[in-house]
């Protein structure tokens, strides 16, 4: 890095994290904080309680902290289909019980990140069972769409699984002895490394310079985010705390934080815990096309993904329902289209 260029503010911009989604970065396209109060569960998984007055199949309202979703007995989305980008999963707390027209199924949750090409052409569900009936059942994810450039927008569909054990948490004491811990769901920081993306990823490619970050800061503590690759763009979504002060500049909870990628930017947090995500990564620079599910490089891309839909189903749904949810005692578990089970140690 020049001298110039350490000279330079962390901060190029700051401002509301505003509704959801949230805005994203090329090569990001979307993403979603769901924080859901879920009550008791019933003997179907969905929430031991009245779901009157709700717009059941499109409850995004968050009354008495919690939503449906699409979904009418057990929160979540049923199954939909996508094209064109990938979906990167991030399940904090709670469970998902996941489906795909692959034929693979998964349940995950407690730090498990799911990472799906969709590719040319996916179904999947992902649904919140309520499997407790005795206590609430809390669920707080992160789902992030990222995108995928024109060559591999067509690739053949892949799911994986990066269960909670193996992402690295990079964790730092400031000299008061105040904790830092860093969540490495992509990239890299101080030499850890967590799994590998999918192979037709963006993030893939050693130069995309894509990085996926939780970071929770104790009250007080200082950390610096190290420098990146000059290009790249990198945000900050402060969703948990008080206030933090970014290089020169204090920020207040809440806020979408747009930084200079090329200049280390010192972080000193204010007198709450705070929490925050971080995406990164070098842009695709190629024309985004958007019509709900899918996500192509032209219009005429976005008219031949419905017409394939409709004539193939991608596929096809193998499940008898569209809403499916694992056995309550199934435990956390990754079925993979061609049989393999995967458990996490």
């Amino acid at each position: 890095m020049s001298q110039q260029e350490s000279e330079q503010p962390a901060v190029l911009r700051a401002g509301p994290l505003g509704g959801m989604p949230w805005r994203t970065p090329d090569p990001f396209l979307f993403c979603v904080h769901h924080d859901d109060r879920y009550p008791r569960g019933n003997d179907q998984f969905g929430p031991a309680a009245s779901l009157a007055g709700r717009d059941l199949g499109q409850d995004f309202g968050g009354r008495d902290g919690w939503n449906m979703y699409h979904g009418t007995v057990v929160p979540g989305f049923p199954q939909h289909p996508h094209r064109g980008f990938e979906t990167v999963t991030v399940v904090r707390n709670g469970l998902l019980d996941h489906s795909d027209s692959l034929g693979a199924a998964a349940r995950f949750g407690g730090g498990d990140v799911q990472w799906i090409t969709a590719g040319s052409g996916l179904l999947h569900s992902e649904m919140f069972p309520l499997l407790r009936s005795d206590t609430p059942n809390p669920v707080e994810l992160f789902q992030i769409w990222l995108n995928l450039p024109r060559a591999d927008k067509m690739v053949e569909p892949h799911f994986s699984m990066l269960w909670s054990h193996a992402i690295p948490r990079h964790v730092a004491r400031d000299d008061a002895g105040r904790v830092t811990e860093v969540t490495v769901i992509a990239g890299s920081l101080g030499g850890e490394k967590p799994p590998a993306p999918p192979p037709r990823s963006w993030a893939a490619r050693a130069d995309s310079d894509v990085a996926i970050w939780t970071l929770r800061l104790e009250a007080g503590a200082r950390w610096t985010i190290p420098a990146a690759k000059k290009g790249s763009n990198r945000f900050l979504y402060f969703f948990k705390g008080a206030s933090v002060r970014v290089g020169a500049r204090d920020v207040p909870a809440g806020q979408l934080i747009e930084l200079r990628a090329e200049v280390a930017a010192a972080l000193e947090n204010g007198s709450e815990e705070s929490e925050f995500l971080m995406l990164q990564g070098q842009p695709i620079n190629e024309p985004v096309v958007q019509h709900g599910p899918f996500v192509m490089n032209s219009r005429q891309e976005i008219i031949q993904a419905f017409q394939d839909y409709q004539r193939t189903g991608f596929g096809g749904w193998p499940w008898k329902r569209d809403d499916p949810v694992h056995p309550r005692d199934e435990g956390r578990f990754a079925r993979h289209a061609d049989g393999r089970l995967e458990r996490p140690a």
